[in-house]
């Protein structure tokens, strides 16, 4: 017989309609990283900071409770911790430490980073893995490559020590390559964090396939590079990831339903 779920109050009458929003947000993309194949069993995070009820930092954030698969995550599960890792209400599930040091070294150093999304898919670190890193090999690539920063790797992140070399390397850019790792991005929104991983994974799937067909690949014009922000504004027509995030839920609804509860 499967181990049944763990029981998980309903917290929907118990927080703020604005931290409800954030952990309905946080609690889909748990659920879409699972659905894209980027999740590895329980051992990455995604967190988000809590908001007041009108909207201010309450030095707060949402995470994981650990030994939840990705696609069992709910808004009422999430897991409330503080700066120090202290949880901030009566949850009965830990918090992996790991993910903790990652996540409060961001969120301590960069108060425009509403989430904090790292994930260990198979193509981010076949990427890291490799000394050039990404590659200006695609059109998804210019946006990344015109805000990445590099981590070298150092161990199983528990260290609080690593907290000012990891906040260093992501600097104030929004793709950290995790070198030997992962992946990590960083966004205002919760779907903006999404969206910048959805594309931060393609490029680097792209990349492992150009160079397993053992040809002569041809780069994109770093001038091109230079106006990647303005040419993304373009094309979302500055809406940025509220224009994708809508159908994401949509196709979250159809396929793996829940996580608003």
């Amino acid at each position: 017989m499967p181990a049944p779920m763990p029981a998980v109050p309903n917290r929907r009458g118990q927080v703020s309609d604005a931290e409800w929003r954030q952990r309905v947000d946080l609690a889909a993309a748990y659920r879409l990283v699972a659905l894209f194949g980027w999740d590895d069993l329980v051992f990455t995070h995604i967190s988000a900071r809590v908001a007041g009820p009108g909207g201010e930092h309450t030095g707060g954030f949402l995470i994981n409770p650990y030994g939840f698969m990705f696609e069992e995550i709910t808004a009422s599960s999430l897991v409330k911790v503080d700066a120090q890792g202290n949880k901030l209400d009566d949850s009965p599930f830990d918090v992996n430490p790991a993910g903790f040091t990652i996540h409060s070294a961001v969120h301590e150093a960069r108060h425009d980073a509403a989430c904090v999304l790292h994930v260990h898919s198979l193509n981010g670190i076949a990427v890291s893995a490799q000394k050039a890193g990404v590659l200006p090999l695609s059109q998804q690539s210019i946006f990344v490559l015109s805000s990445l920063g590099y981590h070298d790797y150092e161990g199983v992140a528990l260290r609080d020590d690593e907290k000012p070399r990891l906040v260093a390397d992501l600097g104030e850019r929004n793709f950290l390559m995790l070198r030997n790792h992962g992946l990590l991005t960083v966004g205002r929104s919760v779907p903006d964090a999404f969206l910048s991983m959805y594309l931060f994974e393609t490029v680097c799937t792209i990349q492992v396939r150009a160079l397993a067909g053992g040809t002569e690949l041809v780069a994109v014009d770093p001038r091109i590079i230079a106006t990647a922000q303005q040419q993304a504004a373009a094309v979302t027509k500055g809406l940025g990831s509220s224009l994708t995030w809508p159908g994401l839920l949509r196709r979250l609804d159809r396929r793996n339903p829940g996580y608003d509860s």
